[in-house]
This record gives C-alpha cells, structure tokens and sequence, in this order.
C-alpha cells in the first residue's frame, strides 16, 4: 500500500480557511462592534440632550452643546465630533416636533 502525503491538503485547507476569517468573519466583527458603538453612542447624546434642554434654559445653542460635549467625555466616550455634532442637532430636532 501507497502512503499518500495529505500535507498540501491540509495546508490548502487552513489557508482557505484563514482567508474566510480575514476576509469575511473579522470585517463582519468590526461592523457589527462599530454599530454597536454608534448605538451607545446615539442613547448618550440623547439623554445629554435633553438635559441640557432641561438644565440649562436660557442659555445659547453653543453653550448647551458644550454642556452634552462635557457630558459625552465624562463618560468616557470617544467620537467623532461631526457625527456627534449631526446626533445632537438630530435630537434637538426631534425635541422641537414634540413639543
């Protein structure tokens, strides 16, 4: 009887299975971590939001936003401050249809 070397098989077979994980599993992963961070990140600026609406009456727009800006970093949140500045105006808006 003939030994068959199953060696380039297995290889074959773990590089194939390596690039699934690199190129599917561990972008997937990512995504899936990065919505869910927006998400945290979306119920923080709303909570910061309607405080500062609360809180601080009379005071400018600026002002208010540098309140829920504070907020965010106490919490120890990182952002950016675009995508945080476009929430806190979404917030504010869905405030002022409420009322």
């Amino acid at each position: 009887m003939k030994n068959i070397d199953i060696t380039p098989i297995i290889e074959a077979l773990i590089g194939l299975v390596s690039l699934i994980i690199t190129g599917f599993l561990i972008p997937f992963l990512k995504q899936k971590l990065s919505n869910e961070k927006r998400e945290k990140l979306r119920s923080w600026v709303s909570i910061a939001v309607t405080a500062a609406e609360q809180l601080m009456k009379g005071k400018t727009g600026l002002e208010k936003k540098e309140y829920v800006v504070a907020f965010l970093l106490s919490k120890g949140l990182v952002f950016d401050v675009d995508e945080v500045t476009a929430m806190i105006e979404s917030e504010v808006y869905k405030l002022g249809t409420r009322e």
